[in-house]
């Protein structure tokens, strides 16, 4: 299968962990590998596609805050998302420390 994506995705630093909420609901999970245009999270209930989700991500240079649509759900597994709403500082941060791990 083709990788349609338009951004690369990057393995996460082991052990990066991220809340996400959807219907009020919170979670933490762990981050398998993430781009400038979304990331895949390991949840064993990922909500379905079309789903909108809040997420809280913690890297070096302080919080990042996006909102995503769930694109891919794996029950058991977890969920590819798409950032579809970001405020420039949170992409700034998320930039920089994207392009840390790629180096």
């Amino acid at each position: 299968m083709n990788d349609l994506r338009q951004y690369p995705r990057v393995p996460s630093p082991k052990g990066t962990i991220l809340a996400w909420q959807n219907a009020g609901m919170k979670h933490l999970s762990r981050v398998a590998n993430l781009g400038m245009g979304g990331l895949y999270i390991r949840t064993a209930e990922p909500p379905p596609p079309g789903t909108y989700i809040q997420l809280l991500l913690d890297v070096p240079a302080g919080e990042v805050r996006a909102r995503a649509a769930v694109r891919l759900s794996k029950p058991r597994e977890g969920m590819g998302v798409k950032f579809v709403a970001m405020q420039q500082e949170d992409r700034a941060r998320f930039a920089g420390w994207l392009k840390h791990l790629s180096v």
